[in-house]
């Protein structure tokens, strides 16, 4: 089960970080990985990563804003946002795939999702 959190509306420019706290999962060799949704729009991979913390992905409209850790003490993982635009508005979706070494980016990929928390940013 994943539970997301920590979702809210934020001026841009601001920050925000989500939590999604992972049980009854291998936590340790999962791919984890976190999508969004904004309305009108497919869900899109931001983030993912493997058991190997030497690769991470980040979709290019994040990349140097976001970053994706996990801390396997609390099998949790988190999203740092910052600098966030009215373009990041969207619901983040945390998920959790079988044992990878690297990142994985496709929806199919992953077979445990959370239940999504709502990011808003005003401009």
């Amino acid at each position: 089960q994943l539970q997301a959190s920590g979702g809210g509306l934020v001026q841009a420019g601001g920050s925000l970080r989500l939590s999604c706290a992972v049980t009854g999962y291998p936590f340790g060799r999962s791919a984890l990985g976190w999508f969004r949704q904004a309305p009108g729009k497919k869900r899109e991979i931001v983030a993912g990563m493997g058991w190997s913390p030497s690769r991470i992905y980040y979709a290019d409209s994040v990349k140097g804003r976001f970053t994706f850790s996990r801390d396997t003490a609390s099998n949790t993982m988190y999203p740092q946002m910052n600098n966030l635009k009215p373009e990041d508005t969207a619901v983040y979706y945390c998920a959790a795939g079988p044992d990878s070494r690297t990142y994985k980016t496709r929806e199919f990929e992953y077979d445990q999702w959370g239940q999504g928390t709502q990011v808003t940013v005003s401009s």
